[in-house]
């Protein structure tokens, strides 16, 4: 495999992993905040991971247009400088152990990240049109690695300075459970706003400005225009398994730390078996990227979604190492698909690239953000083990959805080749 050397490439993989780094850590921050810092339950975490990713999902098509426009240049930079000051900024307002100043900056920081998703994924395609497919997955990976980062990281910071008075009550009995209060502090974590500024930096000198932009495409023929459509049932199937795969990815990982602090596990730890489910399927999704190239994006899909059901389901029953592997099965499983459906949608959205990629990732983390609700009210009416049973049997039935979705061979005999459009352009001029 060899890597892409385009300065331009490098700079939005490094924001992407440097801002989903940041994305990342919310279940794990506010998991700890519930115990040490404020009363938070179940619902109100799934609020405000759910309104996180609704305002981040629904904000990329409009960025997506702009970037179409502009290149990006501060959407991409801004954005990430926006969703660092904005978390924060949440984490200082979260000592008042006020939830609604809690709430209102760390939706917002929302858009920062809904600002710079279209314009990364815009870039790294477009750096390097013989290696669209390979860069993505590269993307998407770092993506992910800063996805699991994040937890991991911030989970050892913050175990750093909390006390751990459960370990004594659980030996004395459940007569003593929640008897002592657990105290921590957010300030390890105010530092780490200082590792975005390199990517920063990076992305506003790298990413061109809108005139050299403008100047770079004014040439280049609308492929949009030439793509032509898929079937009724094949949009309807696919918004169907979207919205179905991201009850598990992403929509549980909100509630992973939750289920394994309720287990008695610091946050050191169950910040770092969030990180396994990230990474795995970040890795997973390039490994899966070359074997649909051989057997099939929509196999693909399928039998991993459907294979990532049982870790899922087995998850809640278990602790310790076997946890840590199921939790890396689920995560691989059930992430491998990720870049396999936005290039499936970007096939069939005829418009721009930056305003695809937007709708597609959009749709994507906005039915996560919906998910993640509703395993949070569900998991306060029944137990979050249910929940996560009721999430394991609904990606079985994903995976064999999955099936229906159109093949890359179907949406290319549907539509012309980049190819065959420039062609067409340059006869006609």
């Amino acid at each position: 495999m060899t890597f892409p050397r385009q300065r331009l490439f490098w700079s939005v993989t490094l924001g992407h992993f440097t801002i989903d780094t940041f994305n990342g850590m919310g279940p794990v921050l506010l998991t700890f905040l519930s115990g040490h810092v404020m009363s938070l339950t179940n619902t109100q975490i799934g609020f405000a991971v759910s309104a996180y990713q609704l305002v981040a999902a629904l904000s990329q098509p409009f960025f997506g247009y702009l970037t179409d426009k502009t290149g990006g240049r501060w959407l991409g930079a801004g954005g990430l400088a926006w969703t660092v000051s904005l978390l924060m900024t949440a984490l200082l307002l979260s000592t008042t152990g006020q939830y609604i100043l809690l709430l209102i900056p760390y939706v917002l920081a929302a858009l920062g990240s809904g600002a710079f998703h279209p314009v990364g994924t815009y870039h790294a395609a477009d750096s390097d049109k013989k290696r669209t497919t390979s860069n993505l997955s590269i993307f998407f990976l770092m993506g992910q690695l800063g996805s699991g980062l994040g937890p991991a990281l911030v989970g050892s910071l913050l175990d750093s300075t909390a006390t751990h008075n459960s370990v004594f009550t659980r030996v004395l009995g459940p007569a003593f459970s929640g008897r002592l209060i657990e105290h921590g502090t957010v300030s390890p974590v105010l530092a780490m706003s200082l590792i975005a500024v390199p990517a920063i930096l990076f992305m506003a000198l790298a990413i061109p400005g809108m005139s050299a932009f403008a100047h770079q495409h004014q040439s280049k023929p609308d492929t949009a225009k030439g793509r032509g459509s898929v079937s009724k049932f094949a949009l309807i199937m696919l918004v169907i398994v979207i919205t179905l795969r991201s009850l598990a990815n992403p929509g549980m990982i909100a509630f992973i730390p939750r289920l394994f602090a309720l287990k008695g596990w610091t946050a050191a730890e169950y910040g770092l078996i969030t990180s396994t489910f990230w990474i795995a399927g970040g890795i997973a999704g390039v490994i899966a990227g070359q074997i649909a190239d051989r057997y099939g994006t929509t196999r693909v899909i399928s039998i991993t979604l459907v294979l990532g059901a049982l870790p899922i389901f087995l998850l809640p029953h278990t602790d310790g190492q076997i946890a840590f592997l199921l939790s890396l099965a689920a995560g691989a499983l059930t992430g491998a698909s990720h870049s396999l459906i936005v290039a499936i949608a970007q096939r069939i959205i005829p418009a721009g690239k930056g305003f695809a990629s937007g709708a597609s990732l959009g749709f994507i983390f906005g039915t996560g953000a919906i998910g993640t609700l509703i395993i949070g009210a569900l998991s306060d009416r029944l137990t979050l083990s249910v929940a996560f049973q009721v999430v394991g049997v609904v990606t079985f039935i994903t995976g064999l959805l999955a099936i229906t979705l159109p093949s890359e061979s179907k949406t290319r005999q549907q539509q012309p080749s980049v190819e065959s459009v420039e062609a067409a352009a340059e006869a006609t001029i």
